[in-house]
């Protein structure tokens, strides 16, 4: 039997919104496809499903920040339900990997809200965590040394989407080179070299595109 967390809690929660009348949309994304842009009208909000979303902020001179990589559960998409007014996309959210999503009008997800008071704490305590991550992946960012900001990403992933194993913690995403260099905003020349370095000094292991840290305290002294 599942055990009930807030997480399966939310998600029954979720497919319930609108009744009948305007049942949740399940939608398919393949990886690195848009969900939406920044500007994009708010209109709808996210459940996250399967996989993982990036979410980044993209400025004036073209450069992409990769602000959260959301995992399984996790609502978003949200603003206007914080602001009380309608607007338009903040952040650009892409694929990460292969992603399965519910969404939800936004009238519908405030109806809900209104009339099961709960949905609201379980939504803050989601938003809790998305907060958090942010900050995480602000400190990950403001590392100048590609290596040390490399690290500290696997840390980020080890604790958001990691699998307790007898070789370590590994990473439950498959995650090509390339995608892991626009997540630190690096090259995948850099992140490959870096990620060799970590292999060869026993750091990490990588099978099928899965990472394994063998010891995450090990690896943050590293560049500590």
């Amino acid at each position: 039997m599942e055990a009930v967390t807030k997480d399966t809690e939310l998600a029954a929660v979720f497919r319930k919104i609108g009744g009948g009348s305007y049942p949740p949309v399940v939608e398919n994304f393949e990886r690195g496809k848009t969900i939406f842009f920044p500007g994009d009208p708010a209109e709808r909000v996210y459940f996250l499903l399967k996989g993982a979303v990036k979410l980044s902020r993209v400025y004036e001179a073209g450069e992409e920040i990769t602000v959260a990589l959301l995992r399984e559960n996790s609502v978003f998409g949200v603003l206007s339900l914080i602001t009380r007014q309608h607007s338009d996309r903040f952040y650009h959210a892409v694929a990460f990997t292969p992603v399965e999503l519910l969404s939800a009008p936004i009238d519908q997800v405030e109806k809900a809200i209104r009339e099961q008071p709960e949905l609201s704490m379980l939504l803050l305590q989601g938003l809790s965590s998305r907060i958090l991550q942010t900050e995480m992946m602000i400190e990950t960012l403001a590392h100048r040394d590609m290596g040390s900001r490399l690290v500290s990403f696997l840390l980020i992933l080890c604790r958001d989407f990691g699998v307790p194993t007898s070789e370590g913690i590994r990473v439950d995403l498959k995650l090509s080179h390339q995608a892991i260099a626009e997540a630190i905003g690096s090259t995948r020349v850099t992140v490959t070299r870096l990620l060799g370095e970590l292999r060869q000094d026993g750091m990490i292991s990588i099978y099928k595109k899965k990472i394994t840290v063998h010891n995450p305290v090990a690896l943050s002294q590293q560049f500590s």
